[in-house]
């Protein structure tokens, strides 16, 4: 469809292969596949969810939310529910919210699923964009742990100023749909590479340091780095300004290519099934997004 190759894409962004969802397959249908893995591992009934976050830019529906959709599908009755926009920092930005709600006593159990089916807003005539996004989604429940453990420190953070740069213009209150905008592929994403790119290249090194000082530790306290797959470059770029082993970084982009939110709850899965991931092990997730948003999580694993 577009002039490339496998070697120009390979060595551009280090991206192999990627998952497309079938025909009949919509994000609420991957959120619940691993949504029942998630509460599998957890050991949690659907009707012990208290709160369903799912962080998607590719929802079923503008509204209802693709949480409700994931709640009734699952059972789970006295969830309160909703979707979460924050691009590819989604994951890590629900973390958050969810982590608070039980910090403060609010909720016990909260399902946090990140799920997109991106092929669905891919311009396949964009040699820029079409090459770097895939469909997946990952699943997982918070809940109260050992003193010490979970949740550590948090960063988040967005720069609305750099919203044009990762942008879908059309289909909402400012660029209804008309036979105009999807003529013009304004359904689809749009993207100014280079600024995200620097964008990136600062934010997600600066996440990182930021949740490790806020907690008084040194990234040769990090047992595991879970950074969002964008672009290996971006990844390269932050092993060297955080000077991190490069074996204690997960890297999983050259299978998936760019997930958005699903990204790092799909690494943690298969770090997990790698057992690169034990108990009392000190994990940082960082991301970066449309927005542009950041988001950085310290996390002792309690499991």
């Amino acid at each position: 469809m577009v002039d490339t190759s496998d070697a120009w894409i390979t060595e551009r962004t280090g991206i192999r292969a990627r998952h497309i969802a079938a025909p009949e397959q919509a994000t609420s249908d991957l959120a619940y596949e691993a949504s029942l893995r998630a509460l599998a591992d957890a050991q949690t009934q659907p009707e012990e969810l208290d709160l369903i976050i799912v962080a998607t830019e590719t929802p079923d529906y503008k509204y209802p939310s693709t949480a409700c959709l994931l709640q009734a599908r699952l059972g789970a009755k006295n969830a309160a529910c909703f979707d979460l926009s924050a691009g590819c920092s989604g994951f890590v930005y629900g973390l958050g919210i969810g982590s608070q709600s039980i910090v403060t006593g609010l909720y016990k159990k909260i399902l946090i699923v990140g799920a997109e089916t991106l092929s669905r807003i891919t311009d396949w005539t964009d040699r820029n964009t079409c090459v770097l996004f895939g469909d997946g989604a990952g699943a997982a429940v918070l809940g109260q742990v050992e003193k010490g453990y979970g949740i550590l420190s948090l960063d988040m953070g967005a720069d609305g100023t750099g919203g044009r740069h990762l942008i879908q213009p059309g289909g909402g209150s400012r660029n209804p749909a008309t036979h105009a905008t999807v003529d013009a592929h304004d359904h689809t994403i749009h993207m100014d590479g280079q600024d995200v790119f620097k964008f990136a290249a600062r934010k997600m090194p600066a996440a990182c340091k930021k949740v490790l000082e806020k907690v008084g530790m040194t990234i040769d306290d990090i047992a595991l780095l879970v950074p969002h797959q964008a672009n290996m470059r971006i990844i390269d770029n932050a092993i060297s300004r955080l000077k991190i082993d490069r074996n204690k970084v997960w890297i999983n982009i050259d299978k998936h290519g760019n997930m958005s939110a699903a990204c790092i709850p799909v690494c943690l899965t298969e770090a997990r099934q790698a057992g690169k991931l034990k108990k009392g092990d000190n994990v940082i997730m960082v991301a970066f997004g449309a927005g542009l948003t950041w988001a950085g999580a310290l996390v002792k694993w309690a499991k």
